[in-house]
């Protein structure tokens, strides 16, 4: 099967993820997918392909002399901040590096997105514009399947190989229960990234902030002296908070707080926000002005009930894989060997890669060649998933 077509069979499949979820999967419609790999793998020839917690697993035996276990792991949820349900997927051929306008009449503008100039030529991939596309990261995983059809189909030489495919990694749970014994592998590669020439062997330590508000509800006749506004408070929290430190005035190294979500009337609100910092000095700031402004507020509402609770998520794997050059080495030979230089960069995201790197499993960040992520505006350019496609198999074969 044509990398294309599995790509655009799997961003078909409805798998977005539910943080509220309790259940693992958090959402059912994920293990629609995971049946659907279990049984192509099947079918390429890993018979042992098996489901366990929601997780995907399989292995390709070595067809030579080596006992070297290396892993590929992607994640099959898309993000719940945009709609993954009846994904329809539109082929820009020989695309011309203009404006890319798609069908529901929302515009890709190249002023604000200005590396797809550079993809002027290639096969690009993008929604209609009622939903994201999903490459994050149905790309990663298409790309995974479409490496081990080629290495079967050709009797590529090859190292041990340790198959992965997880559940709600855009939820911060995709290494929850996952088997390590299972996976077996020396080291693993998540295959998560964008840029087709960009590498990742550091990421965002992270954390979650609630922030519930109590107020005291009454007729607002008779307010004055009497009421605190819950609601209001919350709009109040958020302009006290660091402006410079919000996503839309960061890149590369910053750190930052994002506001996700806000909700609730005159008597009891709630905010949810992610924090994120390379540096653990930086997160530490970002964790702390969230208890300045609760004191600062209380202060001036001193009748308001206000509770935070910070739950870091994971951590830098930085200073772990900076231990295991072979990891990374072999990551940016398979590159050079397809003719890229590779950039090494952080990830501004998270990845499974980062908490099972924790878990004693070394696992930097593959690229996808996908773009925009988590919105409307999501594309992927096929020419760069081949590219990534062939990355993998530079690191499995012998």
């Amino acid at each position: 099967m044509e990398l294309l077509d599995r790509f655009l069979n799997y961003v078909r499949i409805h798998t977005t993820s539910d943080e509220e979820s309790t259940t693992r999967p958090s959402t059912k419609i994920q293990l629609v997918l995971a049946k659907l790999l279990k049984k192509e793998l099947i079918g390429l020839g890993l018979k042992d392909a098996c489901i366990e917690d929601g997780v995907v697993y399989a292995h390709l035996k070595s067809n030579c002399d080596s006992d070297k276990k290396i892993g590929f792991i992607a994640h099959m949820d898309t993000s719940p901040e945009a709609s993954g349900e009846n994904v329809n997927p539109q082929i820009i051929n020989n695309y011309n590096g203009e404006d890319i306008t798609l069908k529901n009449g929302t515009t890709i503008p190249t002023a604000d997105f200005p590396r797809l100039k550079e993809l002027k030529g290639q096969t690009l991939i993008t929604t209609d514009g009622n939903t994201l596309l999903g490459a994050d990261d149905k790309a990663g995983v298409a790309e995974i399947m479409s490496m081990l059809e080629e290495i079967i189909t050709n009797n590529i030489p090859h190292h041990n190989i340790s198959i992965a495919f997880t559940p709600d990694e855009e939820i911060g749970s995709g290494a929850d229960g996952f088997n390590l014994k299972l996976f077996d592998a020396d080291f693993a590669y998540t295959v998560d990234g964008g840029k087709y020439d960009e590498f990742s062997c550091e990421n965002f330590n992270a954390a979650k902030a609630v922030i519930e508000i109590k107020g005291i509800g009454i007729h607002p006749g008779e307010a004055k002296d009497k009421m605190v506004n819950a609601v209001r408070i919350a709009a109040e929290f958020d302009t006290l908070l660091p402006e410079g430190k919000r996503p839309e005035y960061t890149d590369g190294y910053d750190g930052f707080n994002h506001l996700i979500s806000i909700e609730g009337e005159e008597v009891h609100s709630k905010m949810t926000y992610i924090i994120r910092a390379f540096d653990m000095n930086e997160f530490n700031e970002l964790k702390e002005s969230f208890m300045k402004v609760k004191n600062k507020l209380l202060k001036k509402y001193p009748k308001a009930i206000i509770d935070i609770k910070i739950t870091d998520q994971y951590s830098n794997m930085k200073n772990i894989i900076d231990n295991h050059k072979e990891v990374v080495d072999l990551a940016i030979d398979a590159m050079k060997e397809e003719n890229v230089t590779p950039i090494i960069s952080p990830i501004r995201g998270g990845t499974d890669g980062a908490r099972l790197t924790f878990m004693g499993l070394p696992t930097p960040n593959m690229p996808t060649g996908g773009y925009n992520y988590h919105g409307i505006r999501e594309y992927a350019s096929l020419d760069e998933m081949i590219k990534c496609r062939n990355y993998l198999i530079n690191i499995a074969k012998k």
